[in-house]
Order: C-alpha cells, then sequence, then structure tokens
C-alpha cells in the first residue's frame, strides 16, 4: 500500500464522517448546537471548534510535509483559527466549509502524490521545540494518522457528551458497501 493510497482515502472518508455528525448534531439539537463548538471533554482540552479544525490541519499538514512543500498562507490560517477557537469557535457552516476545503486540497492530488521514497527522511518539529525524525513511513503510520484520528474522536466524544445522538453506524459508514449480503442483522 502506497502513502498515498493510505492517507487520502482515509482522510477523505473519515471528514466526511464528520461533516454527517455536524449535521446530526444541527438536526438534533438546533438550538444548541453552535454552542457545542465550544463544549470540551477537560477544562485543560482544546473545545470542538479546535479539534475540528485540528482534524483539517492534521490531514493538511501531512500532504504538504509528505510532499515537502512549505504550509501555505491558510496553514498558518488555520493553526490560528484552532488555537483561539475558544474565544472564537466559528459557527458549524464555518467548520464544514474547513472541513470541504480540506477535502478539495485532497481531492486535487495525483494518484501517487505521497509516493516515492517511503523511506525518505522528515524532521518533524512541535511546537514546543520537539523534533522527530521519522522516515516518510514512519511519519504517516506513527503521527499523521493517530494524531488525525484523536482529533476526530475528540470531537466524536465531545458530541455524543453534548447528546448528540451517535453510534458505531455514524463511525464506520464508510464500511457499509463491504457488508456481505445477507450478514446484516434484522432489527
Amino acid at each position: 500500500m502506497t502513502l498515498t493510497n493510505l492517507l487520502v482515502p482515509t482522510y477523505s472518508q473519515m471528514l466526511k464522517t464528520l461533516v454527517s455528525w455536524l449535521a446530526k448534531a444541527e438536526a438534533q439539537m438546533p438550538d444548541k448546537a453552535e454552542s457545542m463548538l465550544l463544549a470540551r471533554l477537560a477544562p485543560d482540552m482544546f473545545p470542538l471548534s479546535t479539534q475540528i479544525r485540528f482534524v483539517c490541519l492534521q490531514a493538511q499538514e501531512a500532504l504538504f510535509r509528505l510532499r515537502g512543500e512549505a504550509f501555505p498562507a491558510s496553514f498558518d490560517e488555520l493553526v490560528n483559527e484552532g488555537r483561539n477557537a475558544a474565544d472564537h469557535p466559528g459557527t458549524i457552516a464555518t467548520a464544514k466549509s474547513r472541513i470541504e476545503e480540506t477535502l478539495t486540497l485532497l481531492g486535487s492530488l495525483a494518484p501517487d502524490a505521497l509516493d516515492g521514497d517511503e523511506d525518505r527522511p522528515v524532521a518533524h518539529e512541535i511546537p514546543n521545540g520537539m523534533i522527530f525524525d521519522l522516515t516518510a513511513a514512519q511519519y504517516a503510520r506513527d503521527w499523521a494518522l493517530p494524531q488525525f484520528y484523536f482529533h476526530l474522536m475528540t470531537a466524536y466524544a465531545i458530541l455524543r457528551s453534548e447528546g448528540v445522538a451517535l453510534g458505531k453506524v455514524d463511525y464506520i459508514p464508510h464500511m457499509l458497501p463491504f457488508i456481505r449480503p445477507g450478514t446484516m442483522p434484522v432489527g
């Protein structure tokens, strides 16, 4: 499996899933959906609005880093929005727009955009100054995917804790086309 075949479909399907969770929040709790953007699981965690932005950020970061490209100004905007989302959470529409921008970026990639030398070095510096020296494959496996899923699942948990009725089927809708005929539980 190539890095493009691993990351792009994973990011795309889960970003679309995140949009569906936000739509459920709006449909189930129209008067509360916008205020959920400030909800957190713990006082020292970022709110839902940041989690959504950081899901997008993690996907975008991997695309630029694995192609050896500098981050565009829009990337820095997204970082700053996420860090300041407790003060400026935006709206559900804004959140969906950020997700759509990320999906558009993913959709614009060539089928082999992230492929090549999976052993090429990737130096990944985090905001506290620590630098991880990884290969491209290690970066994708050990950083890019786990960080993406951390923020995605934190968003899911916040929505659940706020009362949005989400379940396993809401988490794995991309798997439904793979159900073997005649094995779907009835009732």
